[in-house]
């Protein structure tokens, strides 16, 4: 669970593996809840393998909060794992509020989207691992973006996708949830967006999620994650220790911030969508410590990034392109 993110992600084909030795700490959301990469098909998960891999690590705290969770049989009981992950993402949900993450993609979509519609494009953003759709629900609540364009939230969780649903149709917000692979979608994204994606892969497996952006109907994309800083680990023990019940919610918050990718490997990778360039952006607005632990990976097809550039204004300093940083 990422620190100031909407949803534990897989992404299909490019979800991480759930047992890979690479990775040195460990998030429950991504053990207890997988899918199949290619069908899509909701996988049993057997509790004691979770808690035997969480002490492999020597996560003993999260093999405790495994150990409580409900089985049948010896499987995790995926309908209280649904009712459990609900409950995170409506505290996330208010962690995100605070953080003011939607004023975040604002700040930088509606200059992307300003390029792509000089370009001829109806914009048709996409977000990845919506999980319950606030990213797309505040987007489409605030109507800052325009009329024209289309929000999509897509994610492996039905109980997710199913709760994003409802709450966008009881706020009556023009913006649609759907329970699919993101890159397999039958109408491609104009903007791809995401928020505590990144952090979930692996390095060696970040270059292949940045490729398969590289569509044909593609203009940009906008990643949000967290910034491999010291004070990361402690501003989200903190955080999360002060705004989230969910013991779940808050050992994942923390973890997230451990494994968050340094600005190297983000740029080389993102470099790998070789139709796109490719920039972290620092913006100068957000001063709060914790807020600055956010930043994003944007990537914008070449012919777009000068309009880009000159609809961010002096922002624009805040953009470090990926040639700056790995040559």
């Amino acid at each position: 669970m990422a620190n100031c993110r909407g949803t534990p992600k897989q992404a299909a084909s490019t979800a991480p593996d759930r047992y890979s030795s690479t990775m040195a700490v460990l998030e429950i959301s991504d053990l207890v809840a997988v899918w199949d990469p290619v069908t899509g098909e909701r996988l049993p998960v057997h509790r004691g393998e979770v808690i035997a891999r969480l002490r492999e690590v020597g996560d003993e705290r999260a093999a405790r909060i495994v150990q409580r969770m409900p089985v049948t049989g010896e499987f995790l009981d995926p309908v209280a794992v649904d009712r459990l992950l609900v409950r995170v993402h409506t505290e996330l949900q208010r962690l995100n509020e605070e953080l003011h993450m939607a004023q975040r993609f604002t700040e930088i979509l509606v200059p992307v989207l300003t390029a792509v519609r000089a370009a001829g494009s109806r914009p048709r953003i996409v977000d990845i691992g919506c999980g319950i759709g606030f990213m797309v629900r505040s987007l489409a609540a605030s109507g800052v973006l325009g009329t024209d364009v289309e929000l999509v939230g897509v994610d492996f969780n039905r109980a997710l996708v199913d709760e994003a649903t409802r709450l966008a149709e009881d706020e009556q917000l023009p913006c649609t949830f759907v329970c699919a692979d993101a890159f397999a979608l039958a109408e491609e994204a104009t903007v791809y967006l995401s928020s505590g994606l990144l952090h979930h892969f692996p390095a060696d497996r970040l270059a292949e999620f940045f490729r398969a952006q590289d569509r044909a109907g593609t203009q940009a994309f906008i990643h949000y994650d967290i910034a491999a800083t010291r004070l990361a680990p402690f501003g989200a023990w903190l955080f999360h220790r002060a705004r989230m019940r969910e013991p779940l919610g808050r050992h994942d918050g923390v973890v997230s911030a451990m494994r968050a990718h340094g600005d190297d490997v983000l740029l080389s990778a993102a470099a790998h969508a070789g139709g796109m360039d490719a920039f972290l952006f620092e913006s100068p607005k957000y001063t709060n410590p914790f807020c600055a632990a956010m930043r994003p990976v944007v990537g914008l097809r070449p012919a777009l990034t000068g309009d880009f550039r000159r609809a961010l204004g002096r922002r624009a300093r805040g953009l470090v392109a990926a040639r700056a940083k790995v040559g």
